[in-house]
């Protein structure tokens, strides 16, 4: 059976460009079901999908360097190094056994989706897009200030047009906005652009940056004086180093960027959905070839910027504040040399943006429309552009467009991305029973714990501003599932041999069903079942009638395939069974699909239920059951709108 949108309303030509790609809530079956066919996507080498991973990890040099000298002062480079390890040694094996298991970009929150069911297992999925949403917005907000920071700092920014730092971080998201209302194309092409440049000019800056460290060795004396006079021996130095290398953590952003662009990946010969292996291997060269990168990069950066730039230029206010590697470029190399490094900051920072706008257009529509939790247009990509504007701009107003004051957020969100990251693959190998990797894995999951623990106590701000989205979604959630109710669920109704088998028996005849409840599934349930019927003379023909059975599987679950299955029971009795999160839709659909085979109106027969309709219409919407026969003939109304052309439903 086929579910296609009914034929909407007359729209004018901004609404039906507005909402071009937003599924229909009001469906109705017609004719044999066929799966839309797969689109294909243009699939690229890894290395090219990697700069387009680079838009968010590699742009944080943008920031992360003045950022880190500011939390943690003269200990930046030692901090520095114990977030590479936990990079190299932590992250890096997670997000590759992250790759192998959920290749097709959905990344850990499928993970654990998958190994939590039920409500709780949707409950989780909505706190982590609520970590989520925060660590991509944030990425769009706290990148386009610090462009803008770039931008005003630069010498030839004209002194007559003022410090407007809030207004530019608006217009800068406003562009990327309308960037995607138009349409978002050869993204990968332009960033391999991008990265390319922006990592050459930083290396330029910091290879300049290590000679002169090198060159002027009572630059390194006096930084480790100042280190040893504060911190004392070297194991306090280590000691601090690992209280203190949580505040850096804006270095880890780029892993769950890295899984969710796998589909771009080109696979091997050979590749299938299921075992894409080409596909793998490509994810996991990215993702340590970035991993490697980066950390070669915030050593680097680290060191040249503690060293070389005085404490105080990194103080709000200050000229290093935000954009620390851009003042040694122009104080090191020259006025111009800085300006075409501030370009490509500022282009590579606004285009991580993008890359932060795409993560989300990705991840939102996976999830919470399929659950029933959004409404019918979040499918759409323009709604969501414009509400997730909307979002970034509250968040620009909200701390000043001050980048180090969006550090906390961000650091948050991609923390607990990571943490939830490990903890899943954790419980994947123990359910594997890979007793080597779960002990591995659970001691990289306490690293994980124990950092993001620690930068919410000391910047909670992140976790505010997570509650906020996670709060926001639990709200739309509920009003969009009690909205959605009475939608027709399923993508396809699918019959076995024998239900087939039953179905064709059916043309040309008056279709009677009877709804029963699976219990004992004796002959006397039948017969007992039938006779409560007929004594109540709602049948004509006892002798033909059929049984349906709905057996309830997750009542979280929205959408899903329905499979029925015919059987014959006791010599006599024929059944249609079905296993379905919802045993109105499941009936509902069966009708539906009974009707569009034989052409003619099936009537179905219910019992009462027993019980207070009220709690009983709570128990479908939290189970999937309890006032089904109200419940199904509103689902019938919404999708045929002629009582003369709907199935018929009796209760008695």
């Amino acid at each position: 059976m086929t579910i296609s949108p009914e034929a909407p309303a007359p729209q004018n030509r901004f609404t039906e460009w507005f909402l071009r790609g937003a599924s229909h809530p009001t469906l109705r079956p017609q004719g044999p079901f066929t799966r839309p066919a797969a689109t294909t996507e243009r699939r690229h080498s890894w290395w090219r999908v990697m700069c387009l991973t680079g838009l968010d990890y590699f742009s944080t040099l943008g920031y992360q360097p003045g950022i880190a000298a500011l939390a943690a002062g003269v200990l930046a480079p030692l901090a520095t190094i114990v977030l590479v390890l936990v990079t190299l040694l932590g992250a890096l094996p997670v997000y590759r056994r992250v790759a192998r298991e959920s290749p097709h970009g959905s990344g850990s929150i499928a993970m654990l989706s998958k190994l939590l069911s039920f409500w709780e297992g949707k409950l989780v999925v909505l706190v982590l897009l609520g970590f989520a949403a925060t660590d991509f917005i944030i990425t769009m907000t706290l990148s386009a200030a610090d462009a803008t920071a770039h931008i005003q700092e630069n010498p030839f920014w004209p002194d007559s047009l003022g410090n407007h730092q809030v207004l530019i971080t608006l217009v800068l998201l406003a562009l990327l906005c309308a960037v995607f209302l138009k349409g978002f194309a050869e993204a990968i092409n332009i960033a391999v652009v991008l990265v390319a440049v922006y990592l050459a000019l930083n290396a330029v800056v910091m290879v300049d940056g290590l000679i002169r460290v090198i060159t002027h060795p009572t630059l390194t004396s006096d930084w480790w004086t100042a280190l040893t006079t504060m911190h004392g021996s070297p194991i306090a130095l280590i000691g601090m180093s690992v209280i203190i290398f949580p505040k850096l953590a804006l270095g880890l952003s780029g892993f769950e960027t890295g899984v969710a662009v796998m589909p771009h990946i080109k696979g091997a010969p050979g590749d299938t959905e299921e075992r894409p292996e080409g596909r793998i291997r490509g994810a996991h060269k990215l993702l340590t070839t970035a991993a490697i990168t980066m950390s070669c990069f915030l050593i680097s950066s680290s060191i040249v910027t503690t060293v070389l730039i005085p404490a105080p230029e990194f103080d709000p206010g200050g000229a290093a504040n935000g954009r620390a590697l851009a003042f040694l470029a122009h104080e090191n190399l020259g006025a111009m040399f800085g300006t075409v490094y501030d370009v490509s900051t500022i282009t590579i920072l606004w285009f991580a943006g993008a890359s932060a706008m795409a993560g989300l257009l990705n991840l939102v529509p996976r999830y919470l429309p399929r659950f029933g939790m959004a409404p019918y247009w979040a499918s759409a990509v323009r709604p969501l552009v414009v509400v997730f504007t909307a979002i970034a701009f509250f968040i620009t107003w909200l701390f000043n467009a001050d980048v180090t004051a969006q550090g906390g957020a961000y650091a948050t969100g991609v923390l607990v991305l990571i943490t939830s990251a490990a903890i899943a693959v954790t419980l994947s190998s123990r359910r594997h029973r890979q007793q080597k990797q779960t002990i591995a894995f659970g001691v990289i999951a306490l690293v994980f714990i124990y950092t993001t623990v620690d930068n919410v106590i000391e910047r909670p701000d992140g976790v505010k501003i997570a509650g906020s989205f996670i709060g926001a979604m639990i709200i739309v959630s509920i009003l969009s599932r009690l909205r959605r109710a009475f939608e027709l669920r399923f993508t396809s109704v699918q019959f076995d041999e024998i239900g087939q088998q039953l179905l064709e028996d059916c043309k040309g005849t008056v279709v009677r069903i009877i709804a029963n409840h699976p219990d004992a599934l004796d002959a006397k349930e039948y017969r007992e079942k039938l006779k409560r019927i007929v004594d109540e003379d709602v049948l004509p023909d006892v002798h033909d009638v059929m049984f349906a059975e709905v057996t309830i599987t997750d009542p979280s679950d929205f959408e899903s395939d329905l499979q029925v299955r015919g059987e014959i029971r006791h010599g006599r009795y024929r059944v249609f069974t079905m296993a379905s999160p919802n045993v109105a839709t499941a009936l509902a659909a069966l009708l539906l699909e009974i009707q569009a085979t034989t052409g003619q109106r099936p009537h179905i027969y219910f019992e009462w239920t027993e019980g207070n309709p009220a709690s009983n219409f709570l128990r479908y919407l939290a189970f999937g059951q309890g006032e089904v026969a109200p419940v199904t003939r509103e689902i019938l109304r919404e999708q045929e709108p002629d009582r003369m052309k709907r199935p018929h439903v009796h209760v008695g």
